[in-house]
C-alpha cells in the first residue's frame, strides 16, 4: 500500500512540476507580447493567441490577468528571446528556446547543463538545416467536414492536416511565414481554437540506442528544468 501511494504521490508532484512550468514560460511569453503590443488582447494578436494557449493548460483566468498587469508595470523585467543549438549524445540535435532578462547567466547555465551531458554548443545558425520553425494549430472537431475545412484553410498556409481522434481535435501545420495570416484566418472564422504555437519541426532524425536515448532525455530533462529555458527540441527518432 504504501509503495502504490509513494507513486501516486510522485505522479502528482510530477504533473504539478509540469504544470507549474507551462504557467512559467506562459507567464514570460505574456510578458513579451504586452511590451512588445500593450496589454489590450483586442489590439494585441500575440497576446490573444497566448491567452487562449494558458487557457489550453488550464492556466487560472486571475493568473493570466495578473501576468498581464505585472508585464505592463515600468517596474517588469525584459526579457529577450534567445536560442541556443548544439549536439548531445549520440550526434542528437538540440535546439533550446530561451526567453531571460540576464543572458549571461542564461549562457553560463546552459553550458554548464550541456558540458555536464555529453554534449556541446554550436554556432549560431549550424541548425537551420536540421529544423524548420513551423506553426502549430490545434482546433476542437467540433463535427466539420475535414476535407472542406482543409481546402479552406489552404490559402493561409495549412499543411499535413490530421484527425487526432483521441482528443477530439484537428491538427495541422504553417510554414513560419503563415503563422499571422492563419491565426487570422482562424479568428475571423470564429473556429475553436485550442492552442497555436510556433515549435522546430526536425527535417531530418537520428536513431540512436536505448542507453544515448536516455542520455539524451536526461539533458533535455535538466535544460528544461532551467528557469529561463522555454522550449528543447531535439531530433531523436
Amino acid at each position: 500500500m504504501g509503495r502504490i501511494f509513494e507513486k501516486r504521490k510522485h505522479k502528482m508532484f510530477a504533473r504539478w512540476d509540469k504544470m507549474g512550468k507551462a504557467f512559467t514560460r506562459i507567464g514570460k511569453e505574456i510578458a513579451i507580447a504586452v511590451k512588445a503590443s500593450g496589454m489590450d488582447p483586442d489590439l494585441n494578436p500575440r497576446l490573444r493567441t497566448i491567452i487562449k494557449n494558458a487557457k489550453a493548460v488550464n492556466m487560472p483566468k486571475d493568473r493570466i490577468d495578473a501576468a498581464i498587469k505585472r508585464a505592463a508595470s515600468k517596474d517588469s523585467a525584459n526579457y529577450e528571446e534567445m536560442v541556443y543549438e548544439g549536439y548531445g549524445p549520440g550526434g542528437v540535435a538540440i535546439l533550446i528556446e530561451t526567453a531571460t532578462d540576464n543572458p549571461n547567466r542564461t549562457i553560463a547555465n546552459i553550458r554548464a547543463i550541456i558540458t555536464r551531458n555529453e554534449a556541446t554548443i554550436g554556432k549560431t545558425g549550424s541548425l537551420d538545416f536540421v529544423f524548420e520553425r513551423k506553426g502549430v494549430f490545434k482546433l476542437k472537431n467540433e463535427g466539420f467536414n475535414a476535407e472542406e475545412l482543409e481546402f479552406e484553410l489552404i490559402d493561409f498556409g495549412c499543411e499535413e492536416f490530421m484527425l487526432d481522434e483521441e482528443e477530439n481535435a484537428i491538427i495541422f501545420y504553417t510554414p513560419f511565414t503563415s503563422f499571422g495570416a492563419m491565426n487570422k484566418a482562424i479568428e475571423e472564422r470564429n473556429l475553436p481554437l485550442i492552442s497555436a504555437e510556433l515549435q522546430r519541426i526536425p527535417n531530418s532524425y537520428v536513431d540512436v540506442d536505448e542507453a544515448v536515448a536516455e542520455k539524451v532525455l536526461t539533458l533535455v530533462d535538466k535544460l528544461e528544468q532551467d528557469e529561463d529555458v522555454q522550449q528543447v527540441f531535439h531530433n531523436m527518432k
